[in-house]
């Protein structure tokens, strides 16, 4: 086995699913760019048949990005693959459709209500019709790993002979295990007379904590690509997370069948801390502290026998070079004397692509935040970038705060905002100075929102350090999932309603309420 690992990623898709990660077209592109400097083969840009939102997001990136594939995900129904081979036309002969259709007994009797041999015709007429419209073809038996291994082997012949180029053997509810998700994978190996002729790819998730250990075995087991996302975001527990199944394979190719020094896959691993915060930038998911290789604490050492291992020789108790993987290459900081091309290229640098209208909101927020304080660091200027897109893109625009708080006083905010070059100002009182910003911004926008999650964190060193506000607002009913929003100023009231704010423009442009 000496084919390298394809890495299909799906943050734009099955990751965006998780509660409160949405993204707008805009923190799209951003993310998509970042997964193409990274070296992703495949991105999954969306599911074109869902909104216009998808369609114009698939269809926009497939038509921005240059070196990768680009799938738009389908139903075995005629509009949802006729809508997907539009969206990724742009591709050209990059473009993919990734039909799917559920073959377990439970999604058979339950959910389809149809037989074997009306689920089999289902999935050969699916992929025939997409195989007219696109070469690329990747077929998903959802729920594989909980099908019966001789049904699944019919299934998956059958796609191939119908066209499928890569065929998707999915643990869509994070049920198996890695012995037997092996088995799986091996079984169709041996089962499968026509099984050379197509790609055998994985799509695991985090139900039970093993989505990358699954992974890892089914490569073992021959499978040659891997659908993940990064950080792990998705539906529930999270999906396959690439960084970790990635550098797994790098440190460790002799296992998954790959010779000393060969390298198995062809992602730049240097892009993954870079990409990890601009996923987390955008989605508006943090990324836990102790995260296998992008945690802030994945290369932090505090034990003195380790310190003191770590300074006589890296490898005693680093199994990864940190720089490897993107660690350690902050550049100086930037002083409020920098000019705008020195910020547009440490932006670059960073992952961020703005247009012109973007740059100059950005610089200005550069130059406020560079007379409050001595250095602007990397991170504190990513954080600007954050709430600075919405607010170009968005409705409303925080143009001025003022707040009266303390133990002996009414904490009462007035708020002041734009929208269309017009200013609206309105105050409020609330249970704190937080809390009154938001009713305020309520009252002004007329879009109501319960606040569901709220941290606050310093986004460099120093005591004048940007605060960076992250939230999740509930609105309207309750099935309806949560929006995030990020703000980041010096002042931690006025992050706290640039993030409230955020949230807002948020929920406005995807549902097009009060705009």
């Amino acid at each position: 086995m000496s084919d390298k690992v394809i890495f299909f990623d799906t943050t734009l898709r099955d990751g965006e699913q998780c509660p409160g990660a949405s993204m707008n077209l805009r923190q799209k592109l951003e993310v998509a760019r970042q997964l193409e400097k990274l070296g992703v083969d495949v991105i999954e840009a969306g599911f074109p048949c869902i909104s216009e939102g998808d369609y114009e997001a698939v269809h926009t990136i497939a038509r921005t990005v240059k070196t990768c594939r680009v799938a738009g995900l389908a139903r075995c129904v005629e509009n949802d693959i006729r809508q997907a081979a539009a969206a990724v036309a742009p591709a050209g002969d990059r473009a993919r459709i990734h039909v799917f259709l559920a073959t377990s007994p439970l999604h058979r009797e339950f959910k389809l209500k149809k037989s074997k041999e009306e689920i089999l015709k289902m999935a050969v007429e699916g992929v025939k019709l997409a195989k007219s419209l696109v070469d690329d073809i990747e077929f998903s038996a959802e729920d594989a790993s909980r099908t019966e291994h001789d049904y699944l082997a019919q299934v998956v012949e059958a796609v191939i002979d119908a066209g499928a180029t890569t065929v998707n053997i999915p643990d869509t509810v994070g049920f198996t295990t890695p012995s037997e998700y092996y088995t799986i994978i091996k079984y169709l190996k041996d089962n499968v007379k026509n099984i050379d002729k197509a790609v055998i790819s994985v799509h695991c998730h985090n139900d039970i904590g093993m989505a990358v250990a699954n992974s890892l075995a089914a490569v073992q087991a021959g499978a040659r690509q891997v659908e993940g996302t990064i950080n792990g975001i998705g539906e529930r527990a999270g999906n396959t997370a690439i960084e970790e199944c990635a550098m797994a394979l790098s440190t460790r190719p002799e296992p998954f069948g790959f010779a000393p020094g060969e390298k198995p896959h062809n992602l730049n691993t240097r892009e993954i801390v870079k990409t990890s915060r601009v996923v987390s930038r955008m989605s508006g998911m943090l990324v836990q502290r102790s995260k296998a290789i992008v945690g802030e604490n994945a290369f932090a050492h505090s034990s003195g026998i380790h310190q003191h291992g770590i300074l006589a020789k890296r490898e005693t108790y680093e199994i990864i070079d940190p720089a490897e993987v993107g660690w350690g290459e902050t550049e100086l900081p930037l002083t409020k004397h920098s000019g705008r091309a020195a910020v547009k290229a440490r932006l670059e640098r960073l992952g961020h692509t703005l247009s012109n209208d973007e740059l100059t909101h950005v610089f200005e927020r550069f130059k406020r935040v560079g007379d409050s304080k001595k250095f602007v660091y990397d991170d504190d200027l990513s954080s600007l970038v954050d709430d600075s897109i919405d607010t170009t893109n968005g409705t409303w625009r925080l143009a001025n705060i003022q707040f009266i708080a303390g133990s002996g006083a009414m904490p009462t905010a007035t708020v002041t905002l734009v929208k269309d070059d017009e200013e609206y100002t309105d105050c409020a009182i609330g249970n704190g100075p937080v809390n009154a910003c938001f009713k305020a911004i309520d009252r002004i926008t007329q879009v109501q929102g319960e606040l569901v999650d709220y941290n606050v964190r310093a986004t460099s060193i120093g005591q004048d350090a940007l605060g960076e506000v992250s939230v999740k607002v509930q609105f309207g009913q309750c099935e309806c999932k949560p929006v995030s929003g990020k703000g980041a100023a010096t002042d931690v009231i006025e992050a706290s309603a640039r993030a409230y704010l955020n949230a807002v423009n948020r929920q406005i442009t995807f549902s097009g309420i009060g705009a």
